[in-house]
């Protein structure tokens, strides 16, 4: 069974994949001479530029090696994963190929292609749009957000399912918080077989994590009145 979605903004899908960039700790890199998962080795520069620093005994350091003028062409792989225990916790998933290009220690991206990949499509990225887009205001501390609204305000997050129709919490067993942007919050529902999320927008961007204060705020507000509504 899904949900009945309420309308409302979205990120667009280079914001979305720039979000995944900034918050990325780790990135899978393939190249002709194999896979390495890499961790804490690359960071993102102005432009949505990556940079990685190849260990010394790495396989991606062995394919700078081996290719002609050290510029090994990769597929890197970045995962989102939510911060919250749920099933299915990878969110999105974001490749980007091309060649990598040695710049002093590091080696520096020049992308061909860029994808976004979310659960429920698969879609192709501007890389000039990429490029210009900026991530979510709240992409960094996203984590700390979510955690902290499901351990530390369980019933908040009850509250917050008055704002679902009531048919698309047929089933439901668990709910927890998936995703939060400047447009809006993500719910992950829970049955016993297979899950759903439906998305709760805010009223008007959170820029900020005290704009994100307020707009929690009227959405609680919002689901008391219509409990009061409704009984």
């Amino acid at each position: 069974m899904g949900v009945r979605q309420i309308a409302g903004a979205v990120p667009t899908t280079a914001t979305r994949a720039r979000s995944v960039l900034a918050a990325a700790w780790s990135c899978g890199v393939t190249t002709d001479v194999g896979q390495d998962d890499l961790v804490g080795a690359h960071r993102v520069t102005e432009g949505a530029t990556v940079r990685i620093g190849p260990p010394p005994d790495s396989v991606l350091a062995a394919a700078v090696l081996c290719s002609p003028h050290g510029r090994p062409t990769a597929l890197l792989e970045f995962a989102d994963a939510a911060p919250v225990p749920v099933r299915d916790r990878v969110r999105a998933r974001l490749w980007l190929s091309g060649e990598l290009v040695p710049d002093g220690e590091d080696l520096v991206l020049r992308p061909g292609r860029a994808v976004l990949q979310t659960r429920t499509e698969r879609l192709g990225i501007d890389l000039g749009e990429l490029a210009a887009a900026a991530p979510d205001p709240l992409a960094l501390a996203e984590p700390r957000l979510l955690t902290h609204l499901a351990d530390a305000h369980p019933e908040a997050v009850e509250q917050l399912t008055r704002l679902i129709a009531p048919d698309s919490l047929h089933g439901v067993v668990r709910v927890q918080p998936l995703a939060v942007d400047r447009h809006g919050l993500t719910l992950r529902l829970e049955r016993a077989r297979g899950q759903a999320d439906v998305r709760i927008p805010f009223h008007s961007p959170a820029d900020d994590l005290t704009s994100l204060t307020e707009r929690m705020h009227c959405l609680l507000t919002s689901a008391q009145a219509l409990s009061r509504r409704r009984r």
